[in-house]
This record gives structure tokens, sequence and C-alpha cells, in this order.
């Protein structure tokens, strides 16, 4: 990092911003295959804790790359870059006071766990949407697994790049067992029982 750029202290705290919202400030990390159900699991239960009150701001994958990461593509590296500059924006949003939820394949437990490193102990809840991968494939909500098998699309996550599955999430849902008020239900207990909201 250039010498020349020193961090800059602001007279509003973290701590401060999140007494004016009445909750604490966290990010629900969910991970999985496409069309595991995290956007529409995550979206959902933005939707019950907005109605609760609560602060809070979805990241989605398809959604930031038309805008925060429109430069990257499906490598590896540039998975890796994705996770790194969505981690940064959802700590900011964190110091920020507010309830991140994000929405990524997020394929590998390195880039997960840097995410979790930026932020303090017990602000990072790793959700693993545990749905089968051949559930997810019949599903199949943007015809990617179809254009992924037929070759049309290199690097696609559980056909030709590997998934890392999480070591010690703090929530496992398996949305081809479980309703989608079910697993929001799942998800509001946890975040009551930890005293986020």
């Amino acid at each position: 990092m250039d010498e020349n750029i020193v961090w800059h202290n602001y007279a509003t705290t973290k701590a401060q911003r999140s007494e004016q919202k009445k909750h604490k400030p966290a990010i629900l990390w969910f991970t999985g295959f496409s069309g595991s159900g995290k956007s529409t699991v995550a979206n959902a239960l933005e939707a019950a804790l907005n109605q609760q009150g609560t602060h809070t701001y979805l990241l989605d994958g398809d959604n930031v790359r038309h805008g925060l990461c429109k430069d990257l593509g499906f490598s590896d590296e540039d998975r890796i870059e994705n996770i790194r500059r969505v981690g940064e924006t959802a700590k900011l949003m964190t110091d920020a006071g507010l309830l991140v939820l994000t929405a990524f394949i997020s394929p590998f437990r390195a880039e997960r766990d840097m995410v979790r490193s930026l932020v303090d102990e017990g602000e990072f809840i790793e959700v693993f949407i545990d749905t089968p991968l051949d559930v997810c494939e019949s599903r199949d909500p943007k015809g990617l697994y179809k254009k992924a098998r037929a070759g049309e699309i290199k690097h696609f996550t559980g056909i030709d790049s590997s998934y890392e599955v999480p070591n010690n999430p703090e929530i496992i849902l398996d949305t081809s067992k479980n309703t989608l008020d079910q697993s929001v239900t799942q998800l509001i207990t946890y975040l009551k029982q930890k005293h986020i909201i």
C-alpha cells in the first residue's frame, strides 16, 4: 500500500451507528451451488427483516456483476477478485451498522474465510445452502447448467469447476427439504439467539 495513504478515523463509530439502528451489524454470507436457493432465501429474509425494522442491504452475485464487478469473468482468479471486492463492500456496510446479506456461489473456502477475517468476531455468519447438485441442476432457473453441460459455459461450479464445502458454517439449509418460510424462520431464530436483532 502507498505510504502516503493514511486511514482516517471517523467521529461517528460503528457502535454508534449500530445503536442508532437498534440492532447489531453482521454479514449473512449465503454460499452454495447455482440454483440452490441463495438469492431466493436471502431475498425473503431481507423482506422479513425489513418488516421488523431491521436495516439491511442485499448484495447479489448477478447484480454486482452489472456494476462493481462488471469487468470480471469467471476464471478462478476473477472469482477470487469478485469475492474480495464484495467482502470489502460488505465490511463497509457493517461499519455503517447494516445487516448485510450476500448471495454468492463463492466456491473457495479461502475467500469466504478472508471475508470473515475482515469483520469482528460474530459478525460473519456463513449460511451454507446445502441443496444437492442434482436438485440445483434440475431447477436450472437461468439455463446455465444446460449451457455448461453443452460446453457453452466454462468454469461452471459443480460441472467443470470445484466447490469447497464450508467446514463449520453457522447455518446449514437444504431448500430441497425446507420450505422458504422454514428457512427464513430458522435464520431469524439464529439472529435473535445471537442478539443481532
